[in-house]
């Protein structure tokens, strides 16, 4: 395996040199052009590192010597080619640097340096004009064009295929205060089947993303006999339901990432005081006033 790898590495490595040498060619530049280019930048620098003598140059051309980033630089300053697309050619892709964060999980909260300058990314440009902010929506349904920034982050939003995008009107109080009207999340279509068990916390039981008759809603759900208990938090003014599954509600997926503006909060509106009939106990986490339709 390590020598399919091995040979692998080699061919890009060789692609890259040839398409450098091709870069060099179309400006006209020989390789003794180079190095007096490459000394000039080494000396207003004082980066002894620049300097890409003559043979130096012919090997990363021919026999696949992959250049140092220093020596990577100063082509592309040469080559009047951008940096990152020189080291797209290697393999190195910062596009993808969002995604690859996931190979490591820091314990220390931290501070994230967005590189803004570099780059693009794929953004909503055109909306659909249909796009109501108080009605919980699939936004990922709501964008009818997609443009480019240089903010790579907002990649994932176009390109993970695994996840779309929510947004939680601002009249919809079904999590509130757990979920905040006007948040943003992410939810993975993957996790469509609810998870029935005890939970030791709100905080751990899992949130679904429901589509029903009426429009979507976020909610706790409860699934048994073909029917689908869709849940508000304890502390929400809107009560629970029941549906049939999946002919009046589906399971989009499970929320696995929210967005929310805080310092903002607007108190919920307290529900109608009625006078309501005994009911017997219920397990944890049943419904405590359940409307069917």
């Amino acid at each position: 395996m390590d020598g399919n790898l091995k040979v692998v590495r080699t061919e890009v490595s060789l692609s890259a040199g040839k398409r450098l040498r091709e870069l060099r060619e179309q400006m006209g530049l020989t390789l003794r052009d180079v190095e007096i280019s490459s000394t000039t930048l080494s000396e207003t620098r004082s980066i002894d590192e620049f300097i890409i003598n003559p043979s130096r140059l012919s090997d990363i051309e021919t026999k696949g010597v992959i250049p140092s980033i220093y020596r990577l630089y100063v082509l592309s300053v040469i080559y009047r080619a951008d940096f990152t697309e020189l080291l797209k050619l290697y393999g190195v892709d910062l596009s993808l640097t969002a995604a690859d964060f996931a190979i490591c999980s820091p314990i220390k909260t931290h501070r994230l340096e967005l590189p803004t300058d570099r780059g693009t990314a794929r953004f909503p440009s055109k909306i659909d004009p249909g796009f109501n902010l108080r009605v919980t929506t699939d936004v990922s349904r709501m964008i009818q064009d997609w443009g480019s920034i240089p903010m790579q982050y907002l990649d994932e939003l176009a390109h993970k295929q695994k996840y779309i995008y929510a947004y939680v009107g601002m009249e919809d109080l079904t999590m509130y205060p757990l979920l905040l009207p006007g948040s943003f999340l992410q939810v993975d279509e993957t996790r469509t089947r609810v998870e029935e068990k005890k939970w030791r916390s709100e905080l751990e039981r899992p949130i679904y993303f429901i589509e029903t008759r009426e429009g979507y809603v976020c909610c706790w759900c409860s699934v048994r006999r073909g029917e689908i208990v869709l849940q508000s938090h304890p502390l929400s003014p809107v009560p629970a339901r029941i549906l049939k599954h999946p002919q009046e509600a589906e399971v989009i997926g499970q929320v696995v990432g929210v967005a929310m503006r805080l310092g903002e909060v607007r108190p919920a509106p307290a529900p109608a005081v009625q006078e309501q009939p005994q009911i017997p106990a219920v397990d944890e986490g049943e419904p405590k006033e359940v409307r069917r339709h």
